[in-house]
């Protein structure tokens, strides 16, 4: 089973439309409205900016960002797990099922997930981001470091995201796909059904979901 993290296993985007507005403002830029981060979800950070505040100087918005970021992750602003969706990857995994991370956060932002002492590190197997993968989501090649290593063949695995570039890519490398809609940041009706094979309302209701496959 192979996860998505912002807003599937995490609810994060309200959280990181603060934080990045707090770095804009630290930048002396003007605030982005939420429609527009909104719209970009999903991209990579140093891409989505560019759109997000038009005319940013990336080289220090990356510099700034870090820094914020490990604030906002301290006080636990960002990147907490809901406790039934920490049960429901203990119900996997007593299921037999082997549980792995993939997103498109860079390296740095998804660090303290795999730290030893995180309550992930005795239940996610791996995590692939962009630090050890050479494609982005919605790129199907995503999933090639992953499969490589791991030996599994696409149908053996199951991808769960919540945006229609993580059905995309599922779909692109025949990967059956779930759509987690619990963030509400997205609706059905937005994914390509061709590339849906299931979708559910919360976290919680996935392994009934993948049984049923």
């Amino acid at each position: 089973m192979i996860i998505d993290v912002d807003d599937t296993l995490c609810l994060t985007e309200e959280a990181s439309f603060h934080l990045e507005n707090e770095v804009l403002t630290q930048l002396g830029r003007p605030p982005m409205p939420r429609a527009l981060h909104l719209a970009t979800w999903g991209e990579p950070l140093l891409s989505a900016i560019t759109h997000r505040s038009p005319g940013v100087d990336v080289t220090r918005f990356a510099a700034l960002f870090p820094p914020a970021h490990q604030r906002y992750v301290a006080s636990g602003r960002l990147d907490v797990i809901p406790p039934e969706n920490l049960a429901t990857l203990d119900h996997l995994l007593r299921q037999g099922r082997t549980v792995m991370l993939l997103t498109s956060r860079a390296e740095p932002e998804v660090r303290h997930l795999l730290a030893p002492d995180h309550a992930l590190a005795t239940r996610v197997t791996a995590a692939y981001h962009q630090g050890n993968t050479r494609f982005r989501k919605p790129d199907p090649r995503v999933f090639d470091e992953l499969l490589s290593e791991t030996g599994l063949k696409p149908p053996q695995c199951v991808y769960v995201g919540d945006s229609p570039g993580d059905a995309l890519a599922a779909g692109g490398a025949g990967i059956p796909f779930i759509a987690c809609l619990q963030s509400g940041v997205r609706a059905l009706h937005e994914f390509d059904p061709r590339h849906v094979t299931a979708a559910v309302d919360s976290f919680p209701q996935i392994p009934s979901v993948i049984a049923a496959l």
